[in-house]
């Protein structure tokens, strides 16, 4: 799988990694959470690295910290996830419980959940940054209408990474936040990569173009997901999906060629987005 560096540090990630929103939210049960073990598996045999959760996504943080400590997989994860509330002392307390629940002593990436109280939780971030509990820290955001405040962040605080919206029909951030980042050296994870839910079932009507032979691409999902990484500023695509299948298949499109700009404009083309 391609990788491409962490700016801040030069580390290399891989450019395709697995998001846990919804998908993760499962109780205990052996039959429950066993699609999801396949899935982490998929990740990881492909080259990935990257799992993104928060405190927001329900019981996503103790599934995906006990499959990992289960399955002897931690020391082949980036883990990442989020604080998601106000206050210091209540940031505190709930990135405690994120470590109590991943099984982990450092996190590779704390993110400020959609900007929420983020000059508190930065405060208190930066210091734990220095101290080695976290690597690397960011903010996050899912929706265009937040770009500019995300933009505003990237300009003025030394930030690692950032993560926002980006797919072939919500492409916002490829002329704001995407040259942006480049300019300012922040790393770069795009939630939301395969649309809001339906992009996939609309492209599904259509072929796919020639250009999806020349790419290796056997699926619009992954010659969408070769679109996004065809962009050099883009580090991560964090897709979520709880079929190991799926998994898989994303993982396919980071590897192999990726688009140039012709080829960028006939996916646009086929696509009708």
């Amino acid at each position: 799988m391609l990788k491409r560096p962490i700016p801040s540090s030069g580390e290399m990630l891989p450019v395709i990694g697995c998001g846990t929103y919804q998908t993760f939210d499962v109780g205990a049960a052996a039959a429950t959470r066993a699609p999801l073990r396949g899935v982490l598996a998929a990740l990881f045999a492909a080259g990935g690295s990257v799992i993104d959760s928060s405190p927001m996504y329900g019981k996503a943080e103790r599934v995906a910290g006990d499959l990992l400590a289960e399955e002897g997989m931690r020391e082949r994860a980036f883990v990442a996830t989020k604080v998601w509330t106000r206050g210091r002392e209540a940031g505190i307390a709930e990135m405690e419980r994120s470590f109590a629940l991943l099984k982990v002593s450092t996190i590779d990436l704390m993110q400020i959940h959609n900007l929420l109280d983020w000059r508190t939780h930065l405060a208190t971030l930066r210091g734990w940054k220095a101290e080695g509990r976290v690597r690397y820290l960011g903010i996050t955001h899912y929706t265009a209408g937040a770009h500019a405040d995300l933009a505003a962040i990237m300009r003025s605080e030394p930030i690692d990474f950032v993560q926002f919206n980006y797919a072939l029909d919500d492409r916002a951030a490829e002329t704001s936040l995407l040259p942006l980042a480049a300019e300012r050296g922040i790393a770069v994870l795009i939630n939301r990569p395969l649309g809001q839910g339906n992009l996939l079932r609309r492209l599904a009507r259509k072929p796919l173009p020639d250009v999806a032979a020349e790419l290796g691409a056997a699926s619009w999902a992954e010659l969408a997901l070769k679109y996004l990484i065809s962009n050099e500023a883009v580090t991560c695509l964090i897709p979520a999906t709880s079929k190991p299948e799926h998994m898989a298949m994303n993982a396919r499109a980071g590897a192999g060629p990726l688009p140039d700009a012709e080829m960028r404009r006939q996916i646009l083309a086929a696509a009708g987005v």
